[in-house]
């Protein structure tokens, strides 16, 4: 679930990072497919099964990819807003202080 202190349509910085994150996921999902099914070829015949289940075991690290850059995403998109509130107080802090 997405964190919800934010709103990645919110400036083109939140836009582009988003865009990127999605790319890298998209990237590691399909080297995971790729993977499985290049190693699945492989175990059809006894002499590949060893590097046919090293392709197994690299897609299974990119499975496990995928969920951590979904939650970098999140952090890194929630840390943004948190940085763009911030900024948005600062003026109204310096005339505060200024009466």
């Amino acid at each position: 679930m997405p964190l919800e202190a934010y709103d990645h349509r919110r400036s083109a910085r939140t836009r582009r990072v988003h865009a990127l994150y999605e790319i890298a996921h998209t990237a590691v999902d399909f080297a995971a497919a790729m993977s499985f099914l290049v190693g699945s070829i492989l175990f059809l015949w006894s002499k590949y099964q060893i590097p046919g289940v090293w392709l197994f075991i690299v897609g299974s690290f990119f499975f496990c990819v995928k969920p951590t850059l979904r939650l970098s995403r999140e952090i890194h998109l929630w840390h943004i807003g948190k940085v763009e509130a911030l900024s948005r107080q600062a003026p109204e802090e310096e005339a505060r202080q200024q009466l």
